[in-house]
């Protein structure tokens, strides 16, 4: 599903990827974790084509991504921040990115399920962080694409709501799709991930299973590994 091989990539002296590589099969729930400054959004955005590696190649579905632009309309992407025209109503949003993408939505279904119908008709503007997370939840999963990756999905959501958002990346997983997460949220990552993946300082530390995590750190819980391991890397 996902190839990257000795990927390379600075920001004038700051040096972000150090000659990742990673491997990530289809189909599962991955969560890419590190400190601030690991990589991690460098990284996501080379998959999307919004970074530009210096050096080294990645593979989506068997295909080089360098200089193509086609194999985007296979991944949804739930950006961190939701910056939404604050003039646009809810319901004129979701049509304008069904219209631009071209292809059959799942977005009633979704609405309902966020409970989102008495928002359609209000301005993005007017609306709470946690309000236009879940639209940005809607147009990120009602379409029905092989890679999903979401970046800091649990941001600002309800209770019910991050519960209505688990059993959703559980049902997309079940539907064979590939999920990539990143979060600060140790708990959400424990319970929703099949793997992780651990960056630090532009390279892979650790990939595997939480349970393999703990065994590698010799630490009772996820929480703990992960202190153990950043705490032996500035010491």
């Amino acid at each position: 599903m996902v190839t990257i091989q000795n990927l390379h990539k600075k920001f004038g002296q700051n040096k972000v990827l150090s000659g990742l590589n990673l491997d990530i099969k289809e189909g599962g729930i991955f969560a890419v974790l590190g400190p601030n400054g690991s990589g991690k959004t460098t990284l996501i955005k080379a998959i999307l084509g919004m970074v530009i590696p210096d050096k080294g190649t990645i593979h989506l579905f068997e295909k080089n991504i360098k200089n193509q632009s086609a194999y985007r309309n296979n991944i949804d992407y739930l950006p961190q921040i939701a910056n939404f025209p604050s003039n646009l109503k809810v319901k004129e949003l979701i049509k304008m990115i069904k219209d631009l993408r071209g292809r059959a939505a799942n977005d009633n279904q979704l609405i309902k399920q966020f409970k989102l119908e008495p928002y359609l008709d209000k301005k993005l503007g007017n609306l709470s962080g946690g309000t236009k997370q879940k639209v940005n939840i809607v147009l990120t999963f009602m379409f029905n694409s092989p890679l999903i990756i979401l970046d800091e999905p649990t941001s600002g959501l309800d209770p019910i709501s991050l519960l209505r958002l688990k059993d959703l990346i559980q049902t997309e997983k079940a539907n064979g799709k590939t999920i990539l997460i990143t979060s600060h949220i140790m708990s959400f990552v424990e319970e929703v991930s099949d793997e992780i993946v651990f960056l630090l300082e532009g390279q892979i530390y650790f990939k595997g299973t939480i349970n393999e995590l703990k065994t590698k750190t010799n630490q009772p819980n996820f929480e703990h590994a992960i202190a153990s391991i950043l705490t032996e890397n500035h010491a």
